[in-house]
């Protein structure tokens, strides 16, 4: 499964100005789309929007820069340790490729090491780096899962994620309190005490059957 890097996003390469190659191309687009809404993007209220909207989606897409592989240098350490590691509650804000609207909300992590640990603060990393992605849920599930699996190499992994969706709040069924839940189990999660156990801590009961 890829993990996004070759998805074209605007370039770090510059201009002659210093300026990101394409952000003025970028920036006339959202120009004619203020025009498109019924706005007028000359007035003075607006006159800077391009330029924000640009830089904030620059921000919320910048997991397209960043290199999962090397999030993990030199944050391995050898530990005989072989029972559950769960770091959970862990904030989130992504956008639907579908609409672009955001969704968010929180991820649980856990694995079991191989005599292989990492620096608890490399979890929330790796989720914010697929995180800042343009997203579909299930795929963000399996992104981190996968990840871990292939850079730790542990017994296993085990990925809750809990999400609010604007794009189903503002929009379509216009559902305000549903929440998406969507898991990935690989490798000794796949047990069922150790699932149960994973679930369990994650939620406070179990996965429902």
């Amino acid at each position: 499964m890829s993990d996004g890097k070759n998805i074209h996003s605007i370039a770090p390469s510059e201009t002659g100005d210093g300026r990101p190659a394409g952000i003025e191309a970028a920036e006339s687009h959202i120009y004619e789309l203020l025009k498109f809404v019924g706005e007028d993007p000359d007035r003075e209220g607006l006159l800077a929007t391009p330029e924000r909207v640009v830089r904030a989606l620059s921000f919320l897409t910048e997991g397209y820069q960043k290199d999962v592989d090397k999030l993990f240098n030199n944050a391995f350490f050898s530990e005989e340790y072989d029972e559950m590691v769960l770091v959970k509650d862990i904030e989130f804000y992504s956008m639907c490729e579908h609409h672009m609207l955001p969704f968010f909300g929180k991820a649980h992590v856990a694995y079991i090491p191989d005599g292989k640990i990492i620096g608890l603060s490399k979890i929330p990393r790796v989720v914010d780096v697929f995180a800042r992605r343009l997203q579909v849920q299930e795929r963000l599930t399996d992104q981190v899962a996968d990840a871990l699996m292939r850079v730790l190499e542990p017994y296993g992994v085990g990925v809750v994620v809990e999400a609010f969706h604007l794009c189903m709040m503002m929009r379509g069924v216009e559902k305000q309190n549903s929440k998406t839940v969507t898991s990935a189990l690989r490798g000794s999660f796949l047990d069922g005490s150790t699932r149960d156990e994973f679930l369990r801590l994650a939620h406070g009961g179990n996965w429902p059957e």
